[in-house]
Formats: C-alpha cells, sequence, structure tokens
C-alpha cells in the first residue's frame, strides 16, 4: 500500500495536532504537524533531504506572520543558511512553496467561505479550499483527490470563485496592456522601481544620470496612469513584471576588498 505523507499546519496547535492523529488512525496516511509557517519550511526541507518528502500541505489561510524570516536550505552536501521571505498567511505560504516545492500538493483550511481569498488561493497555487468544520471522510477525499490533479472547491463558492478569477484575468490584461506601452528603457527601470531600488541606486545599475533615471520613472507613472511608485509596482506585479536581479550585485558587493 503507496501511504500518503501529509503535513498540518496551523498557528492553533491544539486543532493541527487533533487534525493530524484523526488523519493517522487511516492506514495509508502518515502525518506530521508543525505549529507556523517557519516549522512547516524547516519540515519539509528535512523532509525532502531524507527522501521522505510530503505529498499534501493542509495549511490553515490564516496562518499568522512570523516575526523573523526563515532560513532555507540550499541543496547539495555543504547546505548553507539562506534568507527565505516570511509568509505573511497560508496563501502566501502555499504561493512560495510552488517554487520551493513544486511536487507538493496544498489544500487551503478555512474558518469561513470568502471567494476572493479562495480565488487566491488558487491562483498561488493550491489544489482545494475546504471549511474547518468540513467532515474527515470530506478532507481524505480532498487529499486523495488533489493527488489525482483534481481541484477542490465547496459547491456554495465555486460561482463566486469564477467570478473573482475572471476579474483578475481581465485587470492582468489592462495592466499587461499598460506595461507593453513602455519603451525597453522604462520596463527596465520598471523591474527596478519592483525590487524596491530608489532612483540613486537605480541610476548606478543602468549607469545613468540620477536626472534621466528621474524622467523615466516619471514616465512610467505617466503611461501607467499612476500616481505613485507603490501604484506602479503594484500594477508591475499584476502584468507580471518580476524585479531585476539583486543576487550578483549583492554577492559582489559582499567580497571584501583586499
Amino acid at each position: 500500500m503507496q501511504r500518503i505523507r501529509v503535513l498540518v499546519v496551523d498557528d492553533h496547535r491544539i486543532f493541527a495536532e487533533s487534525l493530524a492523529a484523526a488523519l493517522a488512525a487511516e492506514q495509508d496516511v502518515d502525518v506530521a504537524a508543525a505549529g507556523s509557517a517557519p516549522a512547516a519550511l524547516r519540515s519539509l526541507d528535512r523532509a525532502a533531504t531524507d527522501g521522505r518528502r510530503f505529498d499534501v500541505l493542509l495549511a490553515d489561510a490564516d496562518l499568522a506572520a512570523p516575526l523573523l524570516a526563515v532560513p532555507a536550505q540550499a541543496p547539495g552536501p555543504a547546505r548553507e543558511a539562506v534568507p527565505r521571505p516570511c509568509p505573511r498567511d497560508g496563501i502566501a505560504l502555499v504561493s512560495g512553496l510552488r517554487t520551493s516545492h513544486p511536487y507538493l500538493r496544498t489544500v487551503v483550511l478555512a474558518d469561513r467561505d470568502d471567494p476572493r481569498r479562495a480565488a487566491a488561493a488558487l491562483q498561488a497555487g493550491a489544489s482545494g479550499w475546504v471549511a474547518k468544520d468540513c467532515s474527515l471522510s470530506r478532507l481524505l477525499a480532498v487529499i486523495r483527490g488533489v493527488l489525482r490533479d483534481e481541484t477542490h472547491l465547496p459547491p456554495a463558492l465555486l460561482t463566486g470563485v469564477l467570478r473573482e478569477l475572471t476579474a483578475a484575468r481581465k485587470h492582468r490584461s489592462e495592466s499587461e496592456r499598460l506595461v507593453e506601452s513602455l519603451t525597453p528603457r522604462e520596463r527596465e527601470v520598471l523591474r527596478c522601481m519592483v525590487a524596491g531600488l530608489g532612483r540613486k541606486a537605480v541610476a548606478e545599475r543602468l549607469f545613468l544620470s540620477p536626472h534621466t533615471v528621474r524622467t523615466h520613472m516619471q514616465n512610467v507613472l505617466g503611461k501607467l496612469g499612476v500616481h505613485s511608485t507603490l501604484a506602479a509596482v503594484a500594477l508591475a506585479r499584476r502584468a507580471g513584471v518580476g524585479p531585476v536581479e539583486l543576487e550578483a550585485a549583492a554577492a559582489a558587493a559582499s567580497v571584501p576588498v583586499p
């Protein structure tokens, strides 16, 4: 019998452990519990390193954000701690795991039905949204279903979630159209803005004068139809514009000068 490895993460430790105990009564389920996003990340990394990775993650939608960043383990025998952004809730945790643990199926556990957040969970990579007060048999059916690449939502949420996804797609299309109106140099400046770089840092990176960068930034705001850098960054994110890569620059800056 092939066993299913499940990790439950909820900052209400009693709930996490109680649900884990109930699931563990199934003959084909191995389950562990984590009381926070950092603990869940450590469990996932450790299990992957040991060759016993988890199949399904059950994450609380309202998982509390930790105060400090969580170190991630880089692959390979000589692993070093790498800074990892702190998930602000269960949906953010799911989104991060899509990259770091792409094989993992994720299901979000929620106290209440919320079409907007359920749609956000699906966009983040979740395979299901389940009410915490559902029956154990229903939860087990969802766990087994997502392993067959099924997507599970409560029937009452379907219409609302489809509406949210349609609106998000329309909003994204408009954002993409606005970004496409930028020149290549303006898009490069926008990516620097998404990375959080100020005018001086952008000038140094692109070998431009601060005055020229200011002009490019003003043009970006005007073409995007926004009035602040924050609004420009939010629109860029919706359009799928990512930040410039800063790792190489940071590594070069960290090399000691003899």
